[in-house]
């Protein structure tokens, strides 16, 4: 992990400990923290796809929902959005708009689809979150992908047979 983001490592740790969460409550392993500046954790989201039946319902996307509506949005660029795996191209668009300045993840997309293979639940873009943040108007720092052993851990076992 890089120095700058060192301490960010509980918050991962953390969110890979929502992403067990959203496996245990049925649904695919991914879970998110927004980090305040402070350093506390202002908010915590899982995976909610399969109960709620909602393909929208990411980890980071229902994490920043729940931002929008309690956070001020000129505020939320001093915040932090730590994510057990890669944000994809929807979540890294509803990030974008939210106004979230920093972006840290565990796992990476190509080591996300690593685990997956072709598995009908999670058709995977190769499109990084870099490159959806470079097409924008405005900078968006991110750093990862960290600890993938570790964020990969709720992955074994769910999507292969």
């Amino acid at each position: 992990m890089d120095t700058k983001h060192l301490k960010y490592e509980q918050h991962l740790r953390r969110a890979i400990e929502v992403a067990r969460s959203a496996r245990a409550h049925g649904n695919h392993p991914f879970g998110a923290v927004l980090v305040a500046p402070d350093g506390s954790v202002a908010l915590e989201a899982e995976n909610s796809v399969t109960t709620e039946s909602d393909a929208t319902n990411h980890a980071e996307t229902n994490l920043v929902s729940k931002a929008s509506r309690t956070i001020p949005r000129d505020q939320l660029e001093e915040y932090t959005l730590v994510t057990s795996c890669e944000p994809c191209a929807m979540c890294s668009g509803a990030i974008y708009w939210s106004g979230i300045g920093t972006v840290v993840y565990g796992l990476s997309e190509t080591g996300l689809r690593e685990l997956t293979g072709d598995h009908p639940d999670n058709p995977t873009l190769k499109h990084p979150c870099r490159l959806v943040f470079a097409d924008g108007g405005r900078n968006i720092t991110v750093s990862g992908p960290h600890l993938e052993s570790e964020a990969a851990a709720p992955h074994q076992g769910f999507w292969r047979d």
